[in-house]
């Protein structure tokens, strides 16, 4: 590793000696301006509308086209006329979803599931016992976060194919406490009341309901509700004759998969696995039902690494469709003619997605994407060609047109600029640091612009760091972190040996023990970063936001020994103070961990604070609670440390707007003062 290390540095010196005399350096517009410099904005792809035909985002004449792949022809884009929801649902109503025949809009109101009939413009009511917490097809804070996912916009109902039927869950939170979170407008402020179940608290209580279309009697699914459990996405046969319903229990540790009949609720047990760290409830494509309405494919982690299963719909595992030490992340396409999947992998390397496909039997693996880039791809609805849009940490995206074989059939684009070879830039490189027990950490470095290893640069090291939510891949990085290369920084990302680099056999070490193994690698990284003759001793700072707020903190106090500098957003401080779901999935309860709690506290650590800690929050963050922020400072101040804190009033887990501009300023005076010793120049204030 050393010797390679050390052939990249002279890359670099003579990439930076022989040639940057000649060139420009990027300015304040091409760097934090979004101005394009070396390379441009490839057209977003939005899928497919036919075989022939792919559908792009024209952002000059602000509307989606289709693009024919034989000719490159543009026409105006009309999408189905099922998709389009123009029926008459009030202001206020949440969610509005067209059942797939388009007779029937479904929706939420005032936490109530109705629907209106298309033709007519009659209002069905579903439900009618709504309350402050009692929820019909609306989810529970803690569902729309950590289960059914940010993307549902709280929706918790779902159309039978056919149509004829609605499923939706219940949700009950009052033995949910109520947590306040108190705006400061006004003269007298106000409170905001969200049911959050933190570690250890009670849940809400779910029940699953099918309702016919047209109205009637709702049929409850056979599952007791005062179970402390948890119901994941669940799934429609094709025939619209049975649900799958996904069941977890509390510890997270035994997921099951339950056939329900909407007729009369009986349920039928078709899968059981168990796992002695957690499962995750995958909201993004767990299942996937085959048509042919005798089987379905799984991804499950259960081996150690994610792969593809083949079972029938009574619960037979058929045969494992991929195996080995290597992660899928996505399903493509089932072609059940020819009875094989296409499907997204890291394979090749962790840091770095790829395009295979394989037969139903787990015969035939063939990669169809090409060369050392991460590849997104769109794959046809036949999935007889594809289209990839790839890129590395030295190559700006591009974008191909390929057959399912592989093969390249046409050059789609390629945002490098004309004139990318008139500016020096700071390198980017694919880098690993060894851990003293084994591990190559996956790590993605971007040096000065004018590097000179025999001068001493500060370090930005930025991370998010929780589990299995890695960061470091080999694609391009753009433009942004070209000003601090101009200023002389080094700049880093990491990713620990839970962060799915190594598969759910790394994640899992994060078991009951957050914050111990990331901070290890962290700290490992730290060292070797402070072990280079180039890195300044006394200038590595750590940032990060949320779970990287929190490593922060930990690397303030817990790891203070190696980091000088930390700037912290929205961070929890103790793990008791967040969500139950994702929380305990990793540590179980507080009553079930203590110890495990009080090791992977910030505040546990906070005598061992020194160096210079930034934290920031939004006062209204619904996420993490600012109380996380508070608890921290409180004892920050009785130790009578020193450090700096930055609240955002109205901001949420994140703040947009002005509040933006000034993040963004203030952390430029932040690095310059504490990394570069220097004024900030004017034209970036």
């Amino acid at each position: 590793m050393k010797r390679i290390l050390l052939c990249s540095l002279a890359v670099v010196c003579a990439f930076s000696f022989s040639s940057h005399a000649q060139l420009k350096k990027l300015n304040k517009q091409q760097t934090f301006g979004g101005q394009p410099s070396l390379s441009t904005t490839l057209p977003y792809i939005y899928g497919w509308s036919d075989d022939r035909h792919f559908i792009e985002y024209n952002t000059k004449a602000g509307k989606f086209e289709t693009v024919d792949v034989k000719t490159g022809a543009h026409a105006v884009y009309s999408p189905p006329v099922k998709s389009k929801e123009e029926t008459p649902v009030k202001e206020g109503d949440k969610n509005p979803t067209l059942s797939p025949d388009g007779k029937y809009m479904a929706f939420t109101r005032n936490n109530d599931l109705y629907a209106v009939e298309v033709a007519t413009g009659k209002e069905i009511r579903y439900t009618t016992d709504a309350t402050d917490v009692i929820y019909n097809g609306y989810s529970s804070w803690v569902y729309f976060e950590e289960i059914l996912g940010r993307p549902t916009k709280y929706k918790a109902f779902w159309w039978s194919p056919d149509s004829k039927h609605l499923a939706f869950m219940r949700f009950d939170d009052t033995k949910v406490p109520m947590f306040p979170i108190n705006g400061s407008t006004g003269q007298h402020g106000y409170t905001e009341k969200t049911r959050y179940p933190k570690a250890g608290d009670p849940n809400p209580e779910v029940k699953i309901g099918f309702v016919p279309s047209a109205g009637g009697k709702v049929v409850w699914a056979d599952f007791n509700e005062k179970d402390d459990q948890y119901f994941g996405t669940p799934y429609w046969s094709f025939d619209s004759k049975n649900m799958m319903v996904q069941w977890l229990n509390r510890g997270q540790d035994n997921l099951k998969f339950y056939s329900v009949d909407p007729l009369t609720g009986s349920k039928k047990e078709i899968y059981d696995e168990k796992q002695s760290s957690w499962i995750d409830l995958d909201y993004d494509g767990r299942i996937e039902y085959l048509k042919d309405n005798k089987h379905y494919i799984l991804k499950s982690d259960k081996t150690g690494w994610a792969h593809f299963y083949l079972y029938t719909l009574a619960g037979k595992l058929v045969n494992p469709i991929t195996t080995g030490k290597w992660q899928v992340t996505r399903l493509l396409k089932a072609d059940e003619q020819h009875k094989v999947i296409y499907f997204m992998a890291r394979k090749e390397a962790s840091t770095r997605t790829d395009l295979y496909r394989v037969d139903y039997s787990g015969k035939n693996l063939k990669r169809l994407t090409f060369g050392d880039y991460t590849h997104q791809v769109e794959l046809s609805p036949s999935g007889d060609k594809f289209i990839t849009t790839y890129s590395n940490v030295s190559t700006p995206p591009k974008r191909a047109l390929l057959d399912n074989n592989g093969k390249i059939l046409k050059e789609l684009g390629d945002s490098k600029s004309a004139d990318f070879g008139q500016y020096a830039f700071g390198k980017t490189e694919m880098i690993t640091i060894p851990t003293d027990d084994g591990y190559l950490l996956p790590a993605v470095i971007t040096y000065p612009t004018d590097f000179d290893p025999a001068k001493r640069y500060p370090v930005i090291f930025s991370m998010y760091g929780g589990p299995n939510a890695g960061t470091v891949t080999n694609t391009w990085k753009g433009t942004a972190n070209q000003w601090w290369a101009n200023e002389g920084i080094v700049q880093i990302s990491v990713d620990h040996r839970a962060s799915g680099q190594f598969g759910k056999e790394g994640v899992a070490l994060m078991h009951r023990n957050l914050g111990k193994w990331e901070m290890k690698d962290y700290m490992t990284a730290g060292r070797w970063l402070k072990a280079q003759p180039w890195v300044d001793q006394n200038k590595l700072l750590i940032t990060g936001h949320s779970y990287g707020g929190y490593m922060t903190c930990m690397a303030l106090t817990y790891g203070a020994d190696v980091f000088d500098y930390g700037y912290a957003g929205a961070p929890v401080t103790s793990w008791e103070l967040y969500d139950s779901h994702y929380t305990e999935r990793f540590m179980d309860t507080p009553q079930e961990n203590p110890e495990g709690y009080k090791n992977a506290s910030v505040l546990t650590y906070a005598d061992r604070y020194k160096g210079l800690l930034r934290i920031m929050h939004g006062d209204m963050d619904d996420n993490v609670h600012m109380q996380n922020t508070i608890q921290l400072i409180d004892k920050l101040e009785n130790l009578n440390k020193h450090f700096e804190l930055m609240i955002y009033p109205g901001g949420r887990h994140g703040w947009g707007g002005a509040k933006s501009a000034h993040d963004h300023s203030e952390r430029i005076r932040f690095y310059y003062l504490n990394l570069l010793n220097k004024p900030v120049p004017a034209e970036l204030l």
